[in-house]
């Protein structure tokens, strides 16, 4: 597998009838390893799924470029899969025709069939695989698309907020699935997250993205052994390192969009180094 290079990249949106442009990003540079789980963290509106699409091919960036080994990204290509927040799946299909449809292009219905079983049973699915999406719990659904994005075999694995509509205890236990599907498949994965927690969680680095315009304010390796331990002294106080900064960047953001109203005394109490550091993230 190859590496993923961000060089230089700026992403700037024109409104022709206002006659405005802003800038969500600029001159973000990043080298992902092969095989390795990379969240992006920041506050909304800071271009972490911006910078994801462009790396999927679905957007382009204004001024830089994405490379995979030595090839410029400019179109979605089979070598990355990408998993949304929301699982997309064909309501009439079953969980296996969901997972097997897009295999058809290359091998025939009984093999993309055979195929698609081996991922259902990676993501404990095998005893669903004839369940309509409607009969599917959200976590469920998740696991269906993530065994479509990885039924393709891509090298590269891209996450935008894959469990960030689901409970707690569904993505707590999603967490450890995906732990188990990335150590069993070798995938690099690029995952999108407001939750720190889940990225502390997840990663072998996280990298932290300020307010528009955006970048790189800090890259945290995460040198813990998994599986990790919230409760640990070493987890919390790398939520704690990361907060002091992220916080900054949310006070920005809050500043911006309350004007007058903002209250950094009361920003100070929702988002206090006490409370489960992903919320109102």
């Amino acid at each position: 597998m190859e590496k993923v290079h961000i060089q230089n990249v700026e992403k700037t949106f024109n409104d022709k009838e206002k006659g405005q442009s802003f800038t969500v990003f600029d001159n973000i540079s990043l080298t992902i390893e092969s095989g390795e789980f990379v969240s992006l963290l920041g506050p909304s509106g800071c271009g972490k799924s911006t910078l994801l699409n462009i790396v999927a091919g679905l957007d382009r960036a204004t001024e830089g470029e994405v490379l995979v080994g030595e090839k410029k990204v400019t179109r979605p290509g089979s070598d990355r899969g990408v998993v949304f927040q929301e699982a997309a799946l064909m309501p009439w299909l079953t969980a296996l025709d969901n997972v097997a449809f897009p295999l058809r292009k290359k091998m025939s219905k009984s093999e993309a069939k055979d195929h698609a079983k081996k991922y259902l049973k990676l993501v404990h699915l095998s005893k669903f695989i004839d369940s309509f999406p409607h009969e599917l719990s959200g976590g469920m659904k998740q696991r269906v698309s993530i065994a479509r994005a990885l039924a393709m075999d891509p090298n590269i694995l891209l996450m935008d907020e894959p469990f960030g509509a689901l409970d707690e205890q569904t993505r707590s236990m999603l967490h450890r699935e995906l732990q188990f599907i990335w150590e069993e498949t070798k995938k690099t994965i690029i995952f999108v997250t407001h939750n720190i927690r889940e990225a502390i969680m997840l990663s072998d680095r996280i990298v932290l993205m300020g307010t528009r315009p955006g970048g790189i304010r800090k890259i945290y390796p995460v040198d813990l052994p998994r599986p990790r331990i919230p409760s640990s002294p070493e987890f919390t106080q790398l939520e704690e390192d990361i907060m002091s900064i992220l916080g900054g960047e949310i006070e920005k953001v809050m500043r911006e969009e309350m004007g007058d109203d903002f209250n950094s005394k009361k920003a100070s109490l929702l988002y206090g180094t006490d409370r489960n550091l992903g919320d109102h993230i």
